[in-house]
């Protein structure tokens, strides 16, 4: 018996050094993958640069840059390209001899605050100007959404496969409430609000949209759409009006309906414009496929923007929820964007910092860390505001202060209002036969408990916070804007607007994409054209990330369209908006939880 043991006690031995030893070589292969730069894919003169759209378009850099990676990470999930790279891409090919024109092929995929339509407004201007450098977009759509058309309405041929659709119906907003689950299983929902149409609360108390909601969101949604039935419109040599008439009367757009309408130059199958292709790109093997080259594949291998420049201009992306604490990376953690706004601050190699806003807002009590940062950096830099396609409620909080704001006419802000939200669960339990008993040294010594619903003098005390707040909130925009506090009270009440409308209330300063924003910065700090930029958050290599991947190995999975899965995501993604309740007040500026404009 003793022999066997340590027979075994050995086999056991030598298995856990060979697993070791294969972890240490695979960490080591899989470091130097994630450390390895490819080169820059060689672009033959006369290419055409391919932009698929069948991605996330970001306002931040993706969290990983897989590139050189492969296979090795992602599990085919969604693709995701940055924003200034593809703006970048598109200026820098318009005039590099090499690129003959532009392919827009596929469908976006938006994913959490990706691709939307403030984000969709700044690629169709880079677009159109890579039009007016007299070289040609080709656009090929299967079946088209409003986003997929908004972005190719300009291209100079517009080409619909045969049996192809355009879905463009409209915008809508279909907010999913669950009061009644609530009310089934026992769990109680108290609200503590300041402003009419803070509607942030509303899917926990009700079963469907309360007037003011209904009202503010029917406003909103006309007023996106109005800009972008124009854009479209305008593209396509046709009249708003005679565009919204075809819409109302298809819904979906059949190709012979657009073709007749305007909408398409022309409808043909894909191999017959690759085909075409071929002969513009001057290939004659039939094996071959037309020059090209992957706009991602492009945008790497340009050289760094502003070389070796000593100064810098910070880009800081605030994309995601706002919340307390450090967050996770597709959230706004106050505790880890304030430490980073801190060392840009102190920095004396930047010279200005542009914060782009892609926010619905969430803890007020975070949001003030990250504005507190803001307001010490305006006192010895530039603070520029770009707004994204949401930067509402804690999103404006901490724009407010900055000295000049820009935003899309799409984009969706405003909800000045504050809002506090209490759960508890004793019905849930006692339904389980789980009781609760306690003792305490103070009236309100037990406020937070979630173990019973709020008495009348703690929702008081909570909604005394509410009002303080709300007032800070009012005092904070009227003095970051420049504006009466009296009339700021008029455009609060937790309202959402347009960017377009925005501007006309004094909310922003001026219509405008990122580039403009930064080119104001530089301005600004009297920085000309000599200046390189810096992100937060940075990409960061496979290498890097090894640690925190190996701590929650769960690779990204493609979302797939059946019934099942779409109903599961949206739970899921109203499951993570419940963990994002942490402020330490239990009060938050936020847009209602889906505004979600498809």
């Amino acid at each position: 018996m003793k022999n066997f043991f340590a027979s075994f006690l050995g086999t056991l031995a030598a298995l856990a050094l060979a697993v070791t030893g294969l972890l240490v070589v695979g960490f080591g292969l899989i470091v130097a993958a994630g450390s390895f730069q490819p080169p820059a894919a060689p672009v033959e003169t006369g290419s055409y640069l391919v932009f698929d759209l069948s991605a996330n378009i970001t306002d931040a850099p993706p969290e990983i840059d897989g590139a050189g990676l492969g296979d090795l990470v992602g599990g085919g999930g969604v693709a995701t390209l940055q924003l200034r790279a593809v703006t970048r891409a598109l200026r820098e090919a318009a005039g590099d001899k090499r690129i003959a024109g532009v392919v827009l092929t596929g469908s976006l995929t938006p994913d959490g605050y990706g691709s939307g339509f403030a984000v969709l407004s700044e690629v169709r201007a880079a677009l159109a100007g890579f039009r007016k450098s007299g070289k040609p977009v080709v656009a090929y759509l299967d079946f088209a959404t409003t986003g997929d058309l908004y972005l190719a309405a300009g291209a100079s041929d517009l080409v619909l496969n045969p049996y192809g659709t355009l879905m463009v119906p409209g915008l809508a907003s279909e907010p999913t409430f669950f009061a009644g689950a609530f009310e089934r299983f026992g769990v109680g929902v108290q609200v503590t609000k300041v402003g009419e149409f803070k509607s942030y609360a509303e899917p926990f108390v009700r079963k469907d949209l309360s007037p003011e909601n209904r009202l503010q969101l029917e406003k909103l949604l006309g007023d996106l759409w109005s800009d972008l039935r124009a854009d479209m419109a305008a593209d396509r040599g046709m009249k708003p009006e005679d565009m919204q008439a075809l819409v109302d009367a298809e819904g979906l757009i059949r190709p012979e309906t657009a073709l007749k309408a305007g909408l398409v130059d022309r409808l043909a199958y894909r191999d017959e414009v690759l085909a075409q292709l071929k002969v513009a790109t001057g290939r004659t093997d039939e094996a071959e496929p037309f020059k090209q080259v992957g706009l991602a594949d492009y945008a790497r291998g340009l050289a760094k923007e502003g070389g070796n420049a000593k100064n810098e201009i910070a880009v800081v992306y605030a994309e995601g929820a706002i919340v307390d604490g450090e967050g996770e990376a597709d959230e706004v953690g106050g505790e880890r964007f304030s430490r980073e706004l801190r060392a840009l601050r102190q920095d004396k190699n930047v010279k200005a910092i542009v914060l782009r806003v892609n926010s619905p807002g969430g803890s007020a009590t975070a949001s003030e860390y990250i504005q507190r940062e803001l307001r010490l950096a305006a006192e010895v830099k530039p603070v520029v505001v770009s707004m994204g396609s949401y930067a509402a409620s804690g999103g404006y909080w901490i724009s407010a202060y900055a000295a000049r704001i820009y935003a899309e006419p799409t984009t969706i802000t405003g909800s000045i209002g504050v809002v506090g939200i209490h759960f508890d669960i004793k019905k849930l339990a006692n339904d389980l036969g789980v009781t609760f008993d306690g003792v305490k040294t103070g009236k309100y010594a037990d406020i937070f408990t979630v173990t019973r619903p709020k008495t009348e003098g703690e929702l008081a005390v909570f909604q005394g916070m509410v009002e303080w707040i709300y007032g800070e909130f009012i005092r904070k925009v009227a003095e970051g804007r420049k504006l009466d506090p009296a009339e700021v009270r008029k455009i609060a009440g937790g309202r959402v607007w347009s960017g377009r409308e925005a501007v006309k209330l004094g909310l922003v300063d001026e219509l405008g994409g990122l580039d403009a924003a930064v080119a104001h910065a530089a301005k600004t700090a009297g920085l000309g054209t000599d200046y390189k930029l810096t992100e937060f958050p940075q990409s960061q290599t496979f290498g890097e990330m090894l640690t925190a991947w190996l701590e929650d190995a769960r690779p990204a999975q493609a979302k797939q369209g059946g019934l099942v899965s779409q109903v599961m995501a949206t739970v899921e993604e109203q499951a993570k908006t419940l963990g994002q309740f942490n402020d330490p007040k239990g009060i938050y500026a936020r847009l209602p939880l889906e505004i979600n404009v498809r």
